[in-house]
């Protein structure tokens, strides 16, 4: 049984889909007006996961992330950069496909993008000013947040303790401070759609709830984003959402920790802020990956390059077993031992992990004392079955590559790799045996202590020489 914190709720609860086995998932994507920050990559790969273990469980994911590619930060880019928004928004949307895919996110079902769902949200609009929960004042259309009994249920702050927060424009058309826009009159050179209340764009809040509903149906199961967009962003989805179509938005709110780097809060201002593909640049997605689920999602994550070495260190664990399957599968010896290895009980101890409010820590740990019990099967028995090879494989590949994402099973690399490797080990093997027959013990020992120094024990039998991979 799935079990997970909801935010709405502040409890865990059992996941119950709305219409199993099928979910709907939606995540906030960037604003893509520069290169996403190692905070946003968390975010993207944390979701990531928990998509793939919602299709590890069986459930058919529709997931949908949405592509802000019209918003103030793109058009003061546009400004500063001296060209269009849209050639802004153009660039960083392909500098974010590339980085996502290099960070082996899987693909969305689907990336709409706010300036190709205009009309959803100017619908969205009219429907809220029909129903009282919206305002027009000379164009520049904003919500009521006192219109909304229950706002503030979300991030369980109250509209009478409220200040006006950092995200919230003080403007004097405004008849609350905290009442936000939903539609902005367009400024002279700035790009605009027309709409009954006259030229403009819309505004952040409002494109998610189009998009979302558009995609997903007017309520859905999962809602994710970062800690700080619980309030205001997610807090005004839910009121402009329910204000719209009278219906529950969203059944399970998520909510992933911020990342500080050094203990301190990332920022500009403090020469800390990394981008994705800076930190891409010096560790691979795996690394990455496997740095980021040692800790809960919900939790604070520290980034230092001391704990990414750490998690670096600890990858080659699973490069070192992935080496050793990849050289037993070449050999093909099906005249061995199979041994009695329990993969059931491993495979349920890494469900019952991520059953349990997607404790990737836990699972990590699984997979980790699984390398640990195969290693030293490996090493008391002198000759074992292609059959316990394929079985090791086959539960990393289901759990450390296909829900985690910290490893890689390319099959046609892996052939190259393992084949050039195997070869290579042939060579020094035959050079020994021929150092042997010339009588150059020394020679002989020294390319066998070599080997050994490099994982590989050579076995002299009457067949001939084999070799191990420790």
């Amino acid at each position: 049984m799935l079990k997970l914190y909801n935010t709405l709720s502040r409890k865990v609860e059992e996941f119950v889909p709305l219409n199993p086995p099928n979910v709907g998932m939606y995540i906030c994507g960037p604003t893509v007006y520069d290169y996403f920050h190692i905070g946003n990559a968390r975010t993207f790969i944390m979701a990531d996961i928990i998509r793939r273990y919602l299709e590890y469980k069986g459930y058919n994911v529709k997931f949908v992330m949405n592509l802000t590619d019209i918003d103030d930060k793109i058009i003061n880019k546009s400004i500063e950069e001296k060209t269009s928004a849209s050639e802004v928004a153009k660039r960083y949307s392909e500098a974010f496909f590339e980085d996502i895919q290099r960070l082996r996110i899987k693909p969305a079902t689907m990336y709409p993008r706010a300036t190709a769902n205009i009309d959803e949200i100017l619908g969205m609009i009219k429907t809220l000013i029909a129903n009282g929960a919206a305002y027009n004042v000379d164009g520049n259309v904003f919500y009521s947040v006192s219109s909304f009994k229950q706002y503030g249920k979300l991030s369980g702050k109250k509209i009478d303790e409220l200040e006006v927060g950092a995200r919230v424009e003080v403007m004097e058309e405004k008849q609350n401070p905290l009442d936000f826009a939903l539609w902005k009159k367009s400024k002279e050179g700035e790009p605009f759609w027309t709409s009954e209340w006259g030229n403009g764009r819309p505004g952040w809040h409002i494109e998610c709830s189009a998009m979302s509903c558009k995609h997903l149906g007017e309520t859905f199961d999962i809602h994710a984003g970062g800690n700080d967009l619980i309030f205001p962003h997610h807090e005004n989805e839910i009121a402009q959402s329910e204000a719209a179509t009278r219906k529950p938005f969203v059944k399970y709110w998520l909510h992933f920790g911020f990342l500080n780097i050094n203990k301190e809060k990332m920022s500009k201002s403090l020469g800390n802020f990394f981008t994705a593909r800076e930190v891409l640049a010096k560790y691979s997605a795996e690394a990455i990956r496997l740095f980021l689920a040692q800790a809960h999602y919900r939790g604070p994550v520290d980034f230092n390059d001391e704990l990414l070495d750490a998690a670096d260190k600890g990858l080659e664990k699973l490069k070192n077993i992935q080496s050793t399957i990849n050289s037993a599968l070449i050999k093909n010896k099906s005249e061995g031992t199979n041994p009695e290895f329990d993969f059931q009980s491993f495979e349920k101890r890494f469900t019952d992990a991520l059953d349990e409010d997607f404790n990737t820590p836990q699972a990590v740990a699984v997979i980790f004392d699984f390398v640990k019990e195969v290693n030293r099967t490996i090493a008391d028995k002198d000759n074992l079955h292609l059959n316990f090879y394929i079985g090791v494989k086959n539960y990393l590949i289901t759990t450390a590559a296909n829900v985690l994402g910290i490893m890689s099973f390319d099959e046609k690399e892996e052939k190259q790799d393992s084949l050039l490797e195997h070869e290579l080990i042939k060579v020094l093997i035959d050079l020994r045996l021929k150092a042997k027959s010339e009588k150059n013990f020394q020679l002989a020992d020294e390319i066998r202590k070599k080997l050994d120094r490099l994982g590989i024990t050579l076995k002299d039998t009457k067949e001939g020489t084999d070799y191990l991979k420790r």
